[in-house]
């Protein structure tokens, strides 16, 4: 298993479910994946969310990724590590040019503070299958 491998697979399922902590609570939701390249996976939201609030008190995250076409019962990619916030200017004019239904949501340009862009540049990748089901703690893990 290779970084390359992690993105290819974030690419072809987009939907993650990131979960963060508030105090000691766990809190989970989907997300649909701007991009994923050799610098992290991306993502945007709202600075109005908890999800926000939670990202800044605890960039602390779990990333998952699951594609359900791998029989028996699929192939999941849970990715260990922590968000960056970003404010790169450049990033926000690319997020509008690639996803310009943000505008139509009340997002008014690349410097609206209303728009979180954040990645996970660093962590730990591990694949799960029903082939290690029951030995998880022997699946191979990457550290990129």
């Amino acid at each position: 298993m290779d970084l390359s491998e992690c993105i290819r697979f974030a690419r072809e399922n987009p939907v993650t479910y990131i979960a963060t902590v508030e105090g000691n609570q766990p809190h989970v939701r989907a997300f649909a994946m701007w991009f994923a390249d050799e610098t992290g996976f991306y993502y945007h939201t709202g600075t109005e969310k908890r999800v926000w609030a939670q990202l800044q008190a605890n960039p602390r995250v779990e990333l998952c990724f699951y594609s359900p076409n791998t029989p028996p019962a699929g192939r999941m990619m849970r990715v260990t590590g922590r968000a960056e916030i970003l404010s790169d200017r450049s990033l926000g004019i690319r997020l509008l040019g690639e996803r310009p239904w943000l505008t139509g949501i009340g997002v008014t340009g690349p410097d609206d503070p209303k728009l979180g862009i954040f990645r996970v540049p660093h962590g730990q990748a591990e694949f799960w299958t029903m082939e290690n089901n029951m030995r998880e703690r022997d699946a191979p893990r990457l550290t990129f």
